[in-house]
């Protein structure tokens, strides 16, 4: 019996290895894809005569629908399988980048970028694969292999990002949502890696703490009735904020104070690239200390690191290093926030309950976008939009010093609507 249980482990260990490379590479592609939009802004609205607030509409409204479609995807993955959620994402992040190709008016642009991009980014996400990788991955490893995971994505920004610029300066928009698009189409390469249902991904040593795992609608009580839950969502809501605001709107801020169009292509790269180290390092460290500690002290740098770059005269130079700076905190609240979710809830509903908290990101990342381009063309500038991000810093660090990540207690059932009304799912896991 103890061969067998080692066998098991032995063989468990190997799929977790492959499914970390074949799922950092599904988030390279799709995360750098994703946050090359904001080098997008300026050529669109120059070719379709448009201004900066309805092309950051287009961004508002895919990041929201991406969350929206965030909890379903999960609940289908968890269900039914990842490899299938992932490989019907990338088919339909081609076509959405394909039609924004074609797009001849703000309405296409915002139903290709927006609506369709939305859609398919949520099945073709890091929230599907790093529910699938905490579930594949024993306790003790699985913060430092989420960590890798989020760290492979910042990869694909450092190299996608520079490639679209490239493009850009030595084609049209059109011809770069064309290349972009055939890259997408990797993704369904490596989807079957990953394939399989919540209970036939966790691992034996999950299997063995935690049995076959709650049904979803019982962890959905007990996550309604989760004041800490609910904060976590309030904390990840302000990251939304953060990172699609900066990721939109950089190189467009950076060009109204008179910074170089490659040195804001390059800060954007450089966030990617210091993101590696920023994730490995949360990854390592979420394993040996308390994770909403870690979370609150990340959201307290954040918010320092933007009022430096406000308040220092901004130059090519202040800009890559306000780059390099925000990249060591940019998706390093990933793998720390997915890990508390494991904690309080377990990992067989992981990919619904993340995926909530992930809506609560997209709604911040609505706000984000489409905000701060109201404000540059109202203003002129983006200066508010800098100050609303450090005030929203400052809540999210408390949030995160009042949360308990620890194992949440059953709940009354009268609370399930709450949350499964809000995320589509209560159709899903009913036991």
């Amino acid at each position: 019996m103890t061969a067998v249980l080692a066998q098991q482990r032995r063989d468990s260990s190997r799929k977790l290895v492959a499914a970390v490379i074949a799922g950092g590479i599904i988030t390279s592609i799709s995360l750098g894809t994703r946050y090359s939009f904001g080098l997008f802004l300026d050529p669109v609205i120059e070719t379709l005569g448009t201004d900066k607030g309805a092309f950051s509409l287009v961004i508002a409204v895919q990041n929201i629908v991406w969350g929206l479609s965030q909890p379903l995807a999960g609940a289908i993955a968890d269900r039914y399988g990842t490899g299938r959620v992932l490989s019907a994402g990338g088919l339909a992040y081609f076509g959405s980048l394909i039609m924004m190709s074609t797009a001849d008016s703000s309405g296409v642009l915002l139903l290709s970028a927006g609506f369709l991009t939305g859609a398919a980014v949520s099945a073709a996400s890091f929230t599907v694969v790093l529910s699938a990788i905490g579930r594949m991955a024993p306790p003790a490893q699985r913060s430092m292999a989420l960590g890798v995971v989020s760290a492979a994505g910042s990869i694909g920004q450092f190299v996608i990002i520079p490639l679209t610029r490239q493009l850009l300066d030595s084609g049209t928009w059109r011809s770069t949502a064309v290349v972009l698009a055939f890259m997408t189409l990797a993704i369904l390469v490596f989807a079957p890696v990953l394939r399989g249902s919540a209970s036939d991904q966790q691992s034996a040593a999950e299997k063995e703490l935690q049995g076959e795992g709650n049904g979803l609608r019982v962890d959905l009580r007990r996550a309604a009735a989760s004041r800490s839950y609910l904060l976590l969502n309030l904390g990840f809501f302000v990251c939304g904020f953060h990172v699609v605001f900066i990721g939109t709107h950089l190189a467009s801020y950076a060009r109204d104070v008179n910074v170089s169009d490659s040195a804001a292509a390059q800060a954007l790269a450089l966030i990617g690239l210091f993101n590696v180290f920023g994730s490995l390092t949360a990854g390592y460290l979420g394993g040996r200390y308390n994770k909403s500690n870690l979370l609150a002290g990340l959201y307290g740098l954040r918010g320092l690191f933007i009022l430096g770059y406000l308040l220092i005269p901004v130059s090519d130079t202040t800009t890559l290093i306000f780059g390099a700076t925000i990249g060591l905190l940019w998706l390093s609240t990933v793998p720390l926030t997915s890990g508390i979710v494991n904690q309080m809830f377990g990992t067989r509903n992981a990919g619904t309950l993340f995926g909530i908290v992930f809506l609560s990101h997209q709604m911040g990342s609505f706000l984000g976008a489409w905000l701060a381009g109201e404000i540059s063309d109202r203003t002129g500038s983006y200066n508010m939009a800098w100050w609303i991000a450090i005030g929203l810093a400052v809540m999210a660090t408390v949030c995160h010093l009042l949360i308990d990540d620890g194992p949440v207690p059953n709940a009354p059932a009268e609370v399930t609507f709450r949350l499964s009304a809000a995320s589509g799912t209560a159709g899903f896991g009913a036991r």
